[in-house]
């Protein structure tokens, strides 16, 4: 398969002929089987930045959720640093397209909740979050609640509710997806810098190739279901980013245009199989 990488040295993350079968109550009773991934086969390096794309229903987020032990593969393995991943990985942090802040909770509460339940003692707490929430420009809304907070705000405070435990992994399944698209390219260069320069390791599912090309060392383009790994793309613009002119790039439309060719073929044929 295209793009498709086999050497095991230094992944974070391996894939290895992964396939995931998931069975459903039928209309009558019955039992059905969808296949969802085949023979899926991918390596993480640590430190990169990497998007995975593809039409709907192609398997990114089941791939996302094995890494982090939520799924179990049918055949294959998907492994974090060597090791096969057979129960909830805790080493991985995970942010979804809710933000899941606990409303009862302040906004700093939240942001210290992965500390409080490791047991690091209040002080070092508040410390941590005030930094973390200065981070994000949030300072000032410690006290305030999640339903008195914007959109932009909550997805600031998922960020580095997160990031405060410091995962050397972080699973980001289309986090910036409900947000306008002011608010989401905000939270892109937020995210870039945040991340830049500390070595953790973003696998990051978006529909959106702008989002994937701006943030990403690597895109992975899966194919219409069951999902494989169509190809993997090296993103060919240099660090750091400027994600409100990414556009203006000399490397973006020839890269753009190219992943969208790609992608096209997999969108076209998965409608013309719906008919």
């Amino acid at each position: 398969m295209p793009g498709c990488q086999v050497s095991s040295d230094g992944a974070v993350i391996e894939a290895h002929n992964v396939f995931k079968v998931f069975v459903a109550r039928g209309d009558r009773g019955g039992r059905r089987a969808f296949l969802a991934l085949r023979d899926v086969n991918l390596l993480i390096e640590p430190g990169r930045f990497v998007s995975f794309v593809g039409p709907s229903g192609c398997g990114k987020s089941t791939l996302l959720n094995m890494v982090a032990g939520l799924v179990r593969p049918t055949e294959g393995v998907v492994r974090y640093k060597g090791a096969p991943i057979a129960a909830v990985n805790t080493k991985v942090g995970y942010i979804t397209q809710d933000d899941n802040l606990l409303p009862w909770r302040t906004l700093r509460e939240n942001v210290e909740v992965a500390l409080e339940f490791r047991g690091v003692p209040a002080n070092h707490r508040r410390e941590q979050a005030a930094k973390y929430i200065a981070m994000v420009g949030l300072s000032g809304f410690e006290h305030h609640y999640p339903h008195e907070l914007s959109g932009g705000m909550r997805k600031r405070t998922a960020l580095v509710r997160t990031l405060i435990y410091e995962p050397e992994v972080i699973l980001m399944d289309e986090p910036f997806g409900p947000l306008d698209a002011q608010t989401r390219v905000i939270l892109q260069d937020e995210l870039l810098k945040l991340w830049y320069g500390t070595g953790k390791t973003i696998l990051f599912v978006t529909h959106d190739l702008v989002e994937a090309i701006a943030l990403s060392d690597q895109v992975v383009l899966f194919s219409r279901a069951p999902g494989t790994i169509k190809q993997v793309y090296q993103v060919p613009l240099p660090r750091p980013r400027d994600v409100f002119h990414i556009h203006a790039h000399p490397n973006f439309a020839e890269f753009y245009d190219r992943l969208w060719r790609d992608l096209k073929e997999e969108i076209i044929e998965t409608d013309l199989e719906a008919t």
